[in-house]
């Protein structure tokens, strides 16, 4: 399931990243026109701006599938194999407590 929630999300950062684009492009467009023209490029860029708000707000939706999917296999991990866990934490700590105490 994550490779699908990877996916998605590279979908939807692709989607968001041309709408940021084509905002820029239409800024510019504004910037060199006048009168009615200029209110038909603020009401579109207007429009691509909301749509990336959404595009932003699902993208943070399956950012935190994501983080609750790891979450849980995680948890689920540490109460099949409590012992290798402890190993790891103590492994990890006493390399981190090497670094630090090199400075």
């Amino acid at each position: 399931m994550s490779e699908k929630l990877k996916a998605d999300q590279d979908v939807l950062l692709g989607d968001l990243r041309n709408v940021i684009a084509d905002t820029e492009v239409m800024l510019k467009d504004v910037a060199q026109a006048g009168g009615a023209e200029a209110q038909a490029l603020r009401e579109k860029i207007s429009a691509n701006l909301s749509a990336a708000k959404t595009k932003l707000i699902e993208t943070e939706q399956l950012v935190a599938e994501k983080a609750r999917v790891a979450a849980k296999a995680t948890d689920e991990y540490v109460h099949e194999h409590p012992w290798t866990s402890i190993g790891v934490a103590a492994g990890v700590g006493f390399l981190l407590g090497l670094l630090v105490s090199r400075r």
